[in-house]
């Protein structure tokens, strides 16, 4: 059976894109390998590609707390991205790079077999849902792809820019909350623990 560190050790110093060149380090994902939630995000920020970790800025602060307002914890769930290496000044991901990427997302993904989705932001969305739609009109959705339920919410990183979008995430992680003690209360969960 392959594990996250096989398609880690396959992955190696990954040149299959030219963001390598500028990259610290490449950011492969963190949590736990057997999550029932894996969050994806867009790409590596300064600090992720700095610690080779995703989601340790500002964005991972609030989404430590998005995870509390669900219930959760990071030890709890997986979190991943579109893409491994940092963007050059966080720019956008080009379709080329998310080509070169995202078959080992997909390999993240097979690994780890979660019963849910939460994409965060515009390019996870569409990557995982196969959609042009924006995560404007998709967020909160709980949609199903495959075997997998799909949630999109906006990515923490919007909300730093745009307050508007805070209370929105709130609520979203709220209702992921809701939709995860609907099939495991939480009070079994930590009689488990």
């Amino acid at each position: 059976m392959t594990s996250l560190q096989d398609v880690r050790d396959r992955m190696g110093d990954c040149k299959a894109c030219p963001l390598w060149e500028g990259r610290t380090n490449l950011v492969f994902g963190v949590g736990n390998p057997y999550a029932r939630v894996m969050f994806i995000g867009e790409g590596p920020g300064k600090n992720e590609d700095l610690q080779g970790e995703p989601f340790v800025g500002a964005a991972g602060k609030f989404l430590n707390e998005l995870l509390d307002i669900a219930g959760l914890r990071r030890e709890d769930v997986y979190i991943a991205n579109i893409l491994k290496c940092r963007p050059p000044g966080n720019r956008d991901p080009q379709p080329g790079e998310i080509a070169a990427c995202t078959p080992w997302l997909r390999e993240q993904i097979k690994v780890i077999h979660p019963e849910y989705l939460v994409t965060l932001g515009n390019f996870a969305t569409k990557f995982v849902l196969k959609t042009e739609r924006g995560i404007t009109s998709l967020h909160g959705q709980v949609m199903t792809t495959g075997p997998f339920t799909v949630m999109p919410m906006f990515h923490p990183a919007a909300a730093i820019y745009d307050q508007s979008k805070k209370d929105l995430l709130r609520d979203d992680f709220r209702k992921l909350g809701l939709l995860l003690d609907e099939k495991y209360p939480r009070h079994q969960v930590e009689e488990s623990r």
